[in-house]
């Protein structure tokens, strides 16, 4: 199963692998949504569409079905409690 930004949980990270779809919102590649950078899920709206995610230090808000089509490799947290 391929993991995408809309299966984050609050907090998690992922580098982003690849796209499922070819066709992305410019801006959103100009933001730094590229294979390599890490993305954060920062919060989800109440009725889980937006999502709000921080890439490359920029906090921006894309909708649930954009967030599926960005395909992730989880960041395991590896800091022991």
């Amino acid at each position: 199963m391929v993991a995408t930004v809309a299966d984050l949980v609050h907090g998690q990270k992922g580098v982003i692998k690849d796209f499922s779809e070819h066709i992305l919102p410019i801006k959103l590649l100009e933001l730094g949504c590229l294979p390599g950078n890490i993305v954060e899920l920062v919060q989800v709206a109440p009725l889980k569409d937006p999502i709000y995610i921080n890439l490359s230090g920029s906090h921006i808000a894309i909708r649930r079905s954009l967030a599926q089509c960005i395909e992730l490799d989880i960041i395991e947290d590896t800091k022991a409690l």
